[in-house]
């Protein structure tokens, strides 16, 4: 995956996609339609490598001393970014002596997210720990669980309205802030970008864009070109990519605040052969492997690796009456080639 080292960050060619590439890129329907294929190959194919040191979880701090309980875990769309959580989980959970459930919607869906919810309600599950796409919307279906006294924890994204028990994952106003920080560095305090955020309800989405404006405003001339949204959808967040790119042909980087904008940059990058620079929020093994290739040049992450091991030890406790603190800051860090391939 690594391939041969380049001097990825001193890199500064800007290149302006060229009007001969128009009849591959006309093809960018087919490119979104293997969008999710492409990904879950990458995905695969780094799995099949020597585990890497960003995806081990220490095992979480129970004891399988109690029957076995059975754990569910509601994403907020399937996607290969959580299909490492979902497997650190399941290990976390055989040595507690547990079991886990998960469940996703195909795409974004509030109304999924709370039949799916109210499914493991029925359930009578020992525990649930769910990313809600709108805290606002979830936040009764979570009291309703609390109430029928099934703990809950959010994880990526809270929605501290609830009764939820915890919450597990990042500052993400915080992280936003470090991503403005690591984008003024690459384009020493000047230069213009496109920016592109997943879905405008979601807690962690809008923190992440708030801390980053603030700091893009407040400490550097960098100009922002275009900001999109596009609502969890891999094909949306294709297409509104490449029309940004096709309004302005001279920007500097494309700033992902949210991984499915980042996953989409990939196959831009491969498909108009770019050289910009390109950041993204979240670490996965199809991330990773766009880091050694230089189609990212770095990801901010909040260590979603350490997500698992404590998503079932809070719940655990929980169950078995012992104190829970209120919040895990998983903190965040950056992951670029030097990182990943010193």
């Amino acid at each position: 995956m690594a391939g041969s080292k380049t001097a990825y960050w001193a890199k500064e060619e800007r290149k302006v996609p060229d009007r001969s590439l128009r009849s591959a890129w006309m093809t960018r329907c087919c490119i979104a339609a293997l969008l999710s294929l492409v990904w879950l190959a990458a995905s695969g194919c780094a799995n099949n490598a020597p585990a890497s040191p960003l995806y081990q979880s220490a095992s979480p701090n129970v004891q399988p001393d109690s029957p076995e309980l059975t754990f569910g875990i509601i994403y907020p769309v399937a996607h290969p970014f959580y299909e490492k959580v979902t497997e650190l989980a399941e290990q976390a959970a055989a040595a507690a002596g547990s079991r886990l459930i998960a469940r996703a919607p195909d795409e974004a869906n509030v109304e999924q997210q709370i039949r799916m919810l109210e499914n493991m309600i029925r359930l009578r599950l020992d525990g649930i720990a769910i990313s809600p796409i709108d805290s606002d919307a979830l936040t009764p279906y979570i009291n309703q669980a609390v109430e029928a006294g099934i703990p809950v924890v959010c994880f990526e994204s809270d929605a501290p309205a609830s009764k939820r028990l915890a919450y597990i994952g990042g500052d993400n106003k915080r992280a936003g802030l470090l991503m403005g920080k690591m984008l003024n560095e690459l384009l020493h305090n000047g230069g213009m970008v496109l920016v592109e955020n997943g879905l405008p309800e979601m807690n962690s989405h809008k923190e992440r864009m708030d801390g980053f404006l603030d700091y893009i405003r407040e400490e550097t001339d960098i100009q922002i070109l275009e900001m999109n949204m596009h609502d969890g959808s891999e094909t949306d967040a294709l297409t509104k990519l490449e029309h940004m790119i096709d309004d302005h042909p001279h920007f500097d980087a494309f700033v992902a605040l949210d991984f499915i904008s980042g996953a989409s940059s990939v196959i831009a990058w491969k498909a108009m052969g770019l050289s910009r620079y390109a950041l993204t929020f979240g670490m996965m093994p199809a991330i990773e492997e766009a880091i050694g290739n230089g189609q990212i040049t770095l990801a901010v992450t909040q260590h979603e690796e350490s997500w698992a091991g404590l998503i079932i030890e809070a719940l655990h406790g929980a169950v078995t009456g012992k104190a829970v603190a209120n919040r895990f800051d998983t903190g965040e860090s950056t992951i670029d080639y030097e990182r990943l391939f010193p």
